[in-house]
């Protein structure tokens, strides 16, 4: 009977040992888990920015600005305006 008592003492400790590693271990996860939860929002947060910032960049009165301060371009005047037919449609009336 003390034989039988050891064995089932030493599984109940083994398997105390195991749900107290098991929780611990859960434990660790789950703050593992929040701490990336976290790194996803600040991530979102930055991204928002950037397109915020990529919209700010990308407008045209700024590209405007750019293209005459720094590469010196202007506007033609009417005088010096060619329009052209696209190729396509060039195509389709001519027959070509």
């Amino acid at each position: 009977m003390v034989r039988l008592n050891m064995i089932l003492l030493l599984i109940a400790v083994v398997c105390a040992l195991g749900a107290v590693t098991s929780q611990h271990r859960a434990r660790k996860l789950f703050q593992d888990l929040e701490g990336e939860q976290e790194w996803v929002r600040k991530l979102d947060i930055e991204y928002g920015q950037l397109q915020l910032e990529l919209s700010t960049w990308a407008t045209h009165p700024r590209i405007e600005k750019i293209a005459r301060d720094r590469l010196h371009m202007v506007t033609p005047d009417a005088v010096g305006r060619v329009v052209d037919k696209p190729v396509a449609a060039a195509k389709k009336k001519g027959g070509h």
